[in-house]
């Protein structure tokens, strides 16, 4: 390979590295009173994403938030303030499980997968213990959880 061959293929590869950022989306997830999945929820409550997206969580219906209380191993959890919109990017693979704290009992919980699985397990272990919990919405974080891969 030549010096000018080698430099274009340089000038490729930064681009390209540079560029990368601007191929992630943004999705929005709404915090509802009243949805089409019926009340206390999130909409769109499953999401598979890949890594590099992120997800702005909007408060569209007040006294909500946005936690997480299941991520990978090493993945960054998050927690917003009831009311203010947070905006999560997603760098690790895995399911990642979260709930509008105020309203978790009302089964106001949501899945987000990203790239693949890799927490499967986990996750349902956490999402079935949740389920017992739940005294309205039983069993939407597990048919959630079915649409898991």
């Amino acid at each position: 390979m030549n010096k000018k061959s080698a430099l274009g293929l340089l000038a490729i590869v930064a681009i390209a590295a540079v560029a990368t950022p601007a191929f992630a989306k943004n999705f929005t997830v709404k915090e509802l009173n009243s949805g089409a999945a019926g009340t206390f929820v999130f909409e769109p409550n499953y999401l598979h994403v890949k890594p590099g997206d992120t997800v702005t969580f909007e408060p569209t219906d007040a006294g909500h938030d946005s936690q997480s209380f299941e991520v990978p191993a090493g993945a960054q959890a998050w927690k917003s303030e009831i009311g203010k919109p947070i905006t999560v990017t997603f760098k690790k693979d895995g399911v990642y499980l979260y709930e509008c704290n105020p309203h978790h009992l009302f089964g106001m919980l949501g899945v987000i997968e990203v790239g693949k699985a890799t927490n499967k397990a986990q996750a349902e272990k956490a999402a079935a213990a949740m389920e017992k919990t739940q005294v309205m919405n039983k069993g939407r974080l597990t048919k959630l959880m079915a649409e898991v891969k």
